[in-house]
């Protein structure tokens, strides 16, 4: 498979309700700036172009420097396909980006930039899992077979939209591709790249911002 030559887009995924948290924690503050800023910067800083995801309620406010703003879907999914509809059709190479990931992780986004630009369909940031894990159904699972992933994720653009083309419903992007055929390969995420899922997680994004 050939490289990739053309533009580089990132979808960043700002569409959550906040049920979990208790309110919608890409709009709350983080070393003076909002939760969503920090991860758009870092989208800026790697991308041609972006395109921000939000609830529906507010899609109709300006967001500097953002390409496009778009109303969220009902599902995770659902709104990345909403944040595709607004990718030029030249993009060549699409990241998508969870918003409550707000840490700066450069080495990263060039991680999984240069995986797809070697070839890959897919590439997705993992880190080792530290704790024992146990099967509901009885058993220990092999934890050294097995990582977290994060995102950024960075795809090739026609096997991200084809993956997409069927309407699937999955918690990563990867899936959708790897289920379509794609290849996906995981390279080095990094544990600071923490995803803001209760209090404490703004907390300890406070102390990686500084």
């Amino acid at each position: 498979m050939t490289a990739v030559a053309g533009p580089t887009w990132t979808i960043v995924v700002a569409g959550g309700s906040g049920a979990r948290f208790g309110q919608r924690k890409q709009y709350l503050g983080l070393g003076g700036q909002r939760v969503l800023d920090w991860a758009l910067a870092a989208a800026f800083d790697h991308s041609d172009g972006v395109v921000l995801v939000v609830p529906a309620d507010v899609a109709h406010e300006p967001e500097p420097g953002v390409d496009a703003v778009v109303p969220g879907g009902e599902t995770r999914s659902g709104s990345v396909r909403a944040g595709l509809a607004a990718v030029p059709g030249d993009a060549a190479v699409i990241v998508v980006h969870d918003a409550a990931r707000p840490v700066p992780c450069p080495a990263v986004w060039e991680a999984v930039l240069s995986a797809v630009a070697a070839g890959a369909d897919a590439a997705v940031p993992g880190v080792p899992v530290a704790d024992t894990l146990r099967s509901l159904d009885g058993g220990l699972v092999d934890r050294s077979r097995v990582v977290a992933v994060q995102t950024p994720q960075a795809f090739r653009a026609e096997a991200l939209r084809r993956a997409h083309a069927a309407g699937g419903e999955a918690t990563d992007d990867a899936s959708l591709v790897e289920a379509a055929g794609g290849r996906v390969v995981v390279v080095d995420g990094d544990p600071r790249n923490v995803k803001i899922t209760a209090p404490i997680d703004l907390a300890l994004a406070e102390l990686l911002c500084r």
